[in-house]
């Protein structure tokens, strides 16, 4: 390889590193906060409906962006089947249970379960793909986990795990697979060589038609609550905690691999935690402190890990 050459493939590295970093603090941050921006979704509306509505919002949204770039809309016949299965699994059902886990148990205690779906990762990966992940990558996701249980333990030691807060553990755990799920259709859809933002617009419009469906099926009510709050929460929900963030994520996930890209999910709660700090009055102890150094740690590892 020539000077040249090299020098172009080390500027474009440079670049794509900086991509990588960017969609990896956005996406944090972004996942961060919209912990506290569902807490006003919840009350009034039932949580399938909101659910419904802001992957409604999310698919125009994205259709319109495709549109206003000039890309294609249309997919094949596996390309849809992919998008479908990353609708249903993630969109619908992931978060339709983080919703409802989120009316029984603290956001806290879900973060920690949700801190395991890179973990998850590796083995719906090495399941589905054959894909045999680095043992540094192992241990980077069980850093995260670590470090996010340390972040979380004094809401965790002082939660009364009654029926209903075992409930909720058990809704998200079932959202965490529901979204490894998810990762798995979208890597099938990323083979078939789907484009990110049209497939992801699909993929949120099939999400949204299962729980209308759904809805229409069990009889909900389709009621809207007209406040500020209600109307702003749905729409950083959709536009920042959705469109953006998972057209972040999608690409960085096609860089740098789907366990790496759900290392996010341990990097979302210590902004949670300073979001809560700052609104709800949280205070943050050694402990927490402690998890934040081993999530960051967790995610550098993982960063370093090769590619399956």
């Amino acid at each position: 390889m020539s000077a040249e050459n090299t020098g172009v493939a080390a500027a474009s590295a440079r670049a794509t590193q900086w991509l990588d970093l960017t969609a990896i603090v956005f996406c944090t941050l972004a996942w961060g906060t919209t912990w506290y921006a569902i807490t006003f979704q919840l009350g009034v509306v039932d949580p399938v409906i909101s659910v419904t509505y802001r992957f409604t919002l999310a698919a125009a949204l994205l259709f319109a962006w495709c549109l206003l770039r000039g890309e294609s809309l249309k997919l094949t016949r596996a390309q849809h089947a992919a998008a479908l299965g990353v609708g249903v699994s993630t969109f619908a059902i992931n978060y339709t249970l983080v919703y409802w886990a989120e009316e029984r148990v603290t956001s806290a205690v879900v973060a920690v379960v949700f801190a395991a779906m890179a973990f998850m990762n590796l083995i719906g990966f090495r399941i589905a793909f054959g894909q045999r992940a680095p043992a540094l990558a192992w241990g980077a996701a069980s850093l995260g986990i670590a470090g996010v249980a340390l972040l979380s333990w004094e809401e965790i030691a002082g939660a009364n795990f009654g029926t209903r807060a075992l409930i909720g553990l058990g809704l998200t755990f079932l959202g965490v697979i529901g979204a490894v799920v998810g990762n798995i259709y979208a890597r099938r859809g990323e083979i078939a060589g789907a484009t990110v933002a049209a497939s992801t617009g699909w993929a949120m419009a099939y999400g949204a038609g299962t729980l209308a469906l759904f809805a229409l099926a069990t009889g909900r009510a389709w009621v809207f609550e007209p406040t500020w709050a209600y109307t702003l929460s749905l729409f950083y929900l959709a536009a920042i905690g959705s469109v953006i963030a998972f057209l972040l994520y999608y690409g960085l996930a096609r860089r740098r691999g789907y366990a790496t890209a759900s290392y996010i999910s341990a990097l979302a709660p210590p902004v949670a935690m300073t979001v809560s700090a700052l609104f709800e009055d949280k205070v943050w102890g050694l402990f927490a402190l402690g998890g934040v150094v081993l999530v960051i740690a967790g995610q550098f590892l993982l960063l370093r890990a090769k590619r399956a």
